[in-house]
């Protein structure tokens, strides 16, 4: 999937330019680079990448801001690298659009497999009505659920916060976004109700609810749904 997939770097620190420009060519990736927001707006406008990968604090603005303004005429797949530290910035990123991140110093490998991720669900789109993941078959149409060939009851509540993972599968989806897209605006601080209701959906998805193969985790962050490791 990466064979001559363009990515933009968008970083002002050289040595990393560098460095991303070597790994990402040797895994196939066609790499281009911008070291500011504007040089960022301007090579999205000019000749739209595949993919972007972009640090959070430029020059002359923040990667929130890149974010903002390219989702505002495009859906491209956003990777973030984040900095240790910069946990607040990291969720504003994701609310704003971005797809994933990664927290430096990441390691090349890790960095190549999500964007592979990215440009494939990508190239999928987000309107497959059933949406397989290991052993879960989720029915967006049909509202339905079946693990290993058999049906899951799940209350109403239970199935949105599943379809909202199941679309947007494997990419961490953050709790602002979860609680905006399933109670709406004005509960973006109830977290108690998130804890509470993936606790039931795990309990029924999952063959070991203590320790969740499909809905993971990121502390702080967010849930994902993902193929089980």
């Amino acid at each position: 999937m990466s064979s001559g997939a363009q990515v933009l770097v968008v970083d002002d620190e050289l040595q990393i330019v560098r460095g991303l420009k070597v790994v990402l060519r040797k895994a196939g990736f066609d790499v281009q680079a911008a070291a500011t927001k504007q040089e960022a707006l301007d090579a999205v406008s000019v000749r739209p990448p595949d993919v972007m990968v972009l640090d959070l604090v430029l020059p002359d603005g923040s990667g929130v801001e890149v974010c903002e303004e390219v989702r505002r005429w495009s859906d491209m797949p956003i990777l973030v690298l984040s900095a240790v530290g910069d946990e607040r910035e990291k969720v504003r990123a994701l609310d704003a659009g971005a797809d994933d991140y990664i927290t430096k110093p990441f390691g090349s490998e890790e960095l190549t497999a999500r964007l592979r991720a990215l440009l494939r669900r990508s190239a999928d789109g987000a309107t497959t009505p059933v949406i397989e993941i290991g052993d879960l078959k989720v029915d967006l149409a049909g509202h339905t659920v079946e693990r290993s060939g058999e049906e899951v009851h799940l209350t109403p509540i239970e199935f949105d916060l599943l379809q909202v993972l199941a679309r947007h599968q494997g990419k961490l989806v953050t709790h602002k976004q979860l609680l905006q897209e399933v109670w709406g605006p004005g509960y973006q601080d109830e977290l108690h109700y998130l804890r509470v209701h993936v606790a039931h959906i795990r309990a029924k998805l999952e063959p070991d609810p203590s320790r969740p193969r499909y809905l993971v985790t990121d502390p702080g962050v967010g849930y994902r749904l993902r193929e089980p490791s």
